[in-house]
């Protein structure tokens, strides 16, 4: 593995254990990692809002968040968020389905029209307009049936995944997190075989594919363990390090 030159990892469910804490080991490793010249990268769902105590553990040469929405090197910052009027449209027909949850991610704020328990946000009860002089990059939809729904209504500008199972994330066609890895990659005239990328769900498939090497953690959905190179050992274990430190660190 002596060619690898970025190491590129999702956060949650990958490079964090489950209640969402980073261990001294996995920091130890990526800290070992970046003073051998090796770039890290992370490619994340999040919001940069949630990111900051994990680049402040690791120093991230690169972040792209809300699965591509946002690519940050440096100081540079590219976004692809959805247009106003494109975004109203979604919003109008999810709002005639009364029975799904909707919110909207704007970078700074997640707006919702109503209690969600497992999110922080902000009410905004004139739905389906736009909170004023806000973008949407994310729209954020579940309940029964809310994929099948979803695509049935997407639009050649849009295109969704699937997070968990069951939140469906709305995106501008252009905010893929593989797409921010071609980015970041090229930032650095990195080529994709010079990098390997670690996920665990629908929206990392791509990236993996697109990588030289593309890893899964054991608690991966399937899906993303048939297009993986390799299967490690859990988010729980620690797998992402523990990889790294024997085939990377180690040779």
């Amino acid at each position: 593995m002596k060619n690898i030159k970025a190491i590129i990892t999702d956060l949650d469910r990958t490079l964090l254990r489950t209640d969402k804490s980073l261990s001294e080991y996995t920091i130890a490793v990526l800290r070992d990692c970046k003073a051998r010249g090796i770039k890290i990268m992370a490619a994340t769902a999040r919001p940069e809002r949630t990111i900051t105590e994990y680049d402040e553990a690791i120093g991230f040469d690169a972040v792209t968040v809300m699965n591509g929405a946002k690519v940050m090197v440096g100081e540079k910052r590219m976004t692809y968020g959805i247009p106003d009027a494109l975004a109203e449209e979604m919003l109008a027909k999810v709002c005639e389905r009364k029975e799904f949850l909707f919110s909207v991610e704007t970078g700074e704020i997640l707006y919702a029209a109503e209690h969600i328990a497992e999110f922080q946000y902000t009410l905004h009860t004139e739905f389906p307009k736009l909170p004023a002089g806000e973008t949407a990059y994310k729209i954020l939809v579940s309940g029964e049936g809310a994929a099948e729904f979803v695509k049935e209504n997407l639009t050649e500008d849009l295109h969704c995944t699937v997070a968990n199972g069951y939140l469906v994330q709305i995106m501008s066609k252009d905010a893929k997190k593989r797409n921010g890895v071609a980015v970041m990659l090229d930032a650095f005239g990195i080529s994709p075989e010079e990098a390997v990328y670690f996920g665990d769900d629908q929206d990392d498939a791509e990236s993996m594919e697109f990588c030289g090497l593309g890893i899964a953690v054991d608690n991966a959905i399937p899906e993303v363990k048939a297009v993986a190179d390799k299967v490690v050992e859990s988010n729980d274990a620690d797998g992402v390090a523990r990889w790294i430190e024997d085939h990377i660190l180690k040779n």
